[in-house]
This record gives C-alpha cells, structure tokens and sequence, in this order.
C-alpha cells in the first residue's frame, strides 16, 4: 500500500514500512485537496483488487446475496487489516433494513460489523483529516462504488475504536459530523494553519441542500474544500 501510495505522489520517501506509509499519506493530505485525497486514497484502495472482483462483485454477490457479502467482507476485513488498523475482531452492527424507523428501532446484521479496539493509522497520524480523508471517506466510497455493498465506518476519537458497519448506508449527518470534528490534541498540524481553512458550509452525500456548519479554531486546518461532497469521488486529474 505504501509503494502504490508512493508512486502516486512520485515520491520518494521511505515507503518499506509502517512508518513510511504514514508519511506518505501526511504528505498527500497536505499537498491535496480534501477531495483529491479522497480519490487517490480509493485509487490505491481499488488497485489491489483484481478487476475481475471490482468488475463483477456487485452483481454477482452483493446484490444477490447481500448477507454473505457483508459476513465474507467483515471477515476478509478482519483478517486483511490487522497490520494497518491493530486488533479487531467480527461483531454485530446495525444495516439498513425496514427496522430502521422513527420509534429507534433498527436492523441489526449479525456477525457483519468490525469493530477496530485501538486503531493504528489513527494513532499513528494523530490527525482527524488524515482519518476521515485517507481511510473512512474513500473506503466508504470504495465499498459503495466498486463493491456495491454500503459501509459506514464510525472512528471514536476519543477511545481510537472505530465501527465497521457493513450493510449501512452512511447518514448525511454522520458525514458532516466527520468533516467537523475538532483537532485532535495531538494532531501535528500548527495552530496558525488550522485557521486557514475554517469552513461555514458543507454539502455532502450527492445531496443539493446546504447545510450549516459552525466555524471553530479546534478544526483540523487540513478540513479543507467545506464545500465538495463528503463521500463522493472526484478525480485528482
């Protein structure tokens, strides 16, 4: 991951290890957009699939037989991600489903969530952009587009747990809710250039209504672009 990640940056920074990749994947958010990091990061995601999967899943598994999709996903998840996310282990989640009403009632999918205990690449990066732009937003799109299966992933930023839940669409307001969130204490990145890129609005979710977002000196100053889609692609050209 790290080599195709280097190579899309034509950069030349040590890329062997864990400690190159998070490097690497700084350097993007710091030289790109938000939504430039977005699509980069789902590039390398879809070039280490062959196009036979990326091609043919959707109609052959996710639609057919959507629960084994989002088990065998769940599954191929927990044992692939290890080494980039630390410990996790298969759990039940919340999908869409007719059981997700007003009244707080919803559809729980057995077996077919994730859940991350303590997640490296966050820890790692200590940064919130980083999470939401190289790793939730372009895997969400990734599942979504390519796999034909939806996926919401929820980082807690304050355990480092993050929720796999496949079979669940992400919401509108959980999308915003990410592109907010205030800086991490630890985060690298300078106070003088948070301010930089303080946003008031944010669309988000193919979605043509505008919603309000609150300026704030705590947001991650690589929260950029407030005004592209949230979990939409946009090539990097």
């Amino acid at each position: 991951m790290a080599n195709l990640i280097g190579k899309e940056m034509d950069s030349s920074l040590p890329a062997d290890d864990y400690q190159g990749l998070m490097e690497l994947t700084s350097n993007m958010n710091k030289k790109y957009s938000q939504a430039e990091c977005q699509a980069l990061s789902q590039m390398v995601l879809c070039s280490l699939f062959p196009d036979l999967i990326l091609n043919n899943f959707g109609w052959m598994f996710a639609k057919p037989f959507p629960e084994f999709s989002r088990k065998m996903n769940a599954w191929a998840t927990f044992y692939a991600g290890v080494w980039l996310m630390g410990e996790v282990e298969i759990n039940d989640c919340e999908i869409d489903g007719e059981g997700n009403n007003e009244d707080g009632e919803v559809t729980i999918g057995k077996n077919q969530g994730l859940l991350v205990k303590r997640c490296r690449f966050l820890e790692e990066s200590g940064c919130a952009s980083v999470c939401v732009n190289s790793c939730k937003i372009p895997t969400q799109n990734f599942f979504r587009e390519n796999m034909g299966l939806p996926l919401t992933m929820e980082p807690d930023y304050e355990t480092g747990e993050c929720q796999f839940s496949f079979g669940l669409t992400p919401s509108l307001e959980q999308e915003l809710a990410a592109i907010n969130t205030p800086c991490l204490a630890r985060c690298p990145s300078s106070m003088a250039s948070k301010r930089k890129h303080l946003s008031k609005s944010a669309s988000a979710m193919e979605s043509q209504e505008k919603m309000k977002i609150e300026s704030s000196d705590n947001r991650c100053y690589m929260m950029e672009d407030p005004t592209s889609e949230v979990t939409g692609s946009k090539s990097i050209g």
